[in-house]
């Protein structure tokens, strides 16, 4: 059970970071205006999601690969507090208790990875 969460965790983290390579303009809208240079940040944040996700592999480097998916994790809760409270502008067309309910998924994914640390 063990290998198969964390087989699941590298795919998501992989898939999810190689997907801000294939469309880096859906991610733009999701930066914070304070974070300056959204465009390599995108890649860059899909760059970082990739490496770690690859780096669960192993077990010489799953901790450290865990533990900074969960700074990266804490990191991306101001991704989501910007489209929560930008909900009635910018993302209008995703339902406001989704934009809420990924406040309180980051805990979980936070928790997933922990548990590999």
């Amino acid at each position: 059970m063990e290998a198969m969460s964390l087989y699941l965790m590298m795919g998501v983290y992989i898939l999810a970071g190689l997907n801000h390579f294939r469309v880096p303009r859906f991610y733009l809208p999701m930066v914070p205006p304070w974070i300056p240079r959204p465009y390599q940040m995108v890649l860059l944040s899909g760059a970082f999601e990739v490496l770690l996700g690859a780096l669960l592999y192993w077990p010489q480097t799953r901790s450290f690969a865990a533990w900074s998916i969960i700074a990266m994790l804490v990191v991306f809760f101001s991704t989501h507090f910007h489209m929560y409270s930008e909900r009635n502008r910018k993302f209008k067309k995703i339902p406001s208790a989704v934009l809420m309910a990924r406040i309180p998924f980051q805990l979980v994914l936070i928790y997933w990875a922990y548990t590999f640390t």
